[in-house]
């Protein structure tokens, strides 16, 4: 996604996951006042989850939705940002803090020791029935979830994928990097090479050809199994960006392949009916 006037190119330090400071220079905040943004609570299994949303001020009737799942440091500035930028293109982005039950990112420094300690703490089952909570909020909040949609990063792309095959009302999703197959465990069921015959939504899948996390093999391991399934789907491989190549505010953007990624996004959304033609 391209800086323009309605984006400053600065370093919001203080409101970024400790365990990914310094940020990169490249950091893109977005800054309108065509948006309204801000903190929300959603009920959820019994609980209050903490959430981000962000809208377009003027709108005509309920907004179309996409819900926006973290990477694994949770709802920090650069997932808000995201947010607000689907808001600039017309959408109410809702991003809830899927593991606020089992602690908070920030209380780590760092990447090995956050993901070992809380975020492999975190239930499959528990973040599929949260996102549908938050598909509720916005439905009581301006939202027509009768066009949703869903994306995510890095561990968020992983959920976007089983996600599309859990809720029935999803319109369309857009996995970003998420990884696909792996280690099956009591937290982790599945993963998206499982559920490639149970998706009940188009999904889009970014990904990056040097992206030693996510290797190419299995990525032709997922084509091959959407293939096998006649699912809708597609995935786009950029050669040369590697893992997280959107996360603006990291040494692994990518400039050329996030604007590229993003571009196809909001078509695949538009493609599916999620947004107005």
């Amino acid at each position: 996604m391209k800086t323009s006037d309605n984006m400053t190119q600065k370093a919001a330090a203080g409101t970024f996951a400790p365990a990914v400071l310094p940020t990169a220079s490249t950091t893109i905040i977005t800054d309108s006042p065509a948006i309204h943004a801000g903190e929300t609570s959603v009920p959820s299994q019994g609980e209050n989850m903490p959430a981000f949303y962000a809208r377009p001020k003027s709108a005509d009737g309920p907004l179309p939705v996409v819900l926006v799942v973290q990477e694994i440091f949770g709802v920090h500035e650069h997932i808000r940002d995201i947010c607000r930028r689907l808001a600039l293109e017309g959408y109410l982005a809702i991003a809830p803090e899927l593991y606020f039950r089992e602690g908070d990112p920030n209380d780590y420094h760092d990447i090995p020791t956050l993901f070992s300690e809380l975020v492999s703490k975190v239930p499959d089952t528990q973040v599929l029935s949260d996102l549908d909570h938050a598909a509720n909020w916005a439905a009581r909040n301006g939202g027509d979830i009768r066009r949703m949609g869903i994306t995510g990063f890095c561990w968020g792309g992983r959920i976007s994928w089983l996600y599309a095959a859990h809720n029935p009302q999803l319109r369309a999703a857009v996995a970003w990097y998420g990884r696909l197959t792996g280690d099956r465990t009591m937290k982790q069921q599945k993963h998206p090479i499982d559920v490639a015959v149970d998706l009940s939504a188009p999904v889009l899948g970014l990904y990056g050809g040097q992206d030693e996390g996510i290797p190419l093999e299995s990525v032709e391991q997922m084509r091959q199994a959407l293939h096998a399934a006649n699912a809708t789907a597609e995935i786009i491989v950029y050669p040369e960006a590697g893992h997280a190549f959107n996360a603006d505010y990291r040494p692994s953007y990518h400039a050329e392949s996030a604007s590229d990624g993003w571009a196809r996004m909001l078509a695949w959304f538009r493609q599916y009916g999620v947004a107005s033609q």
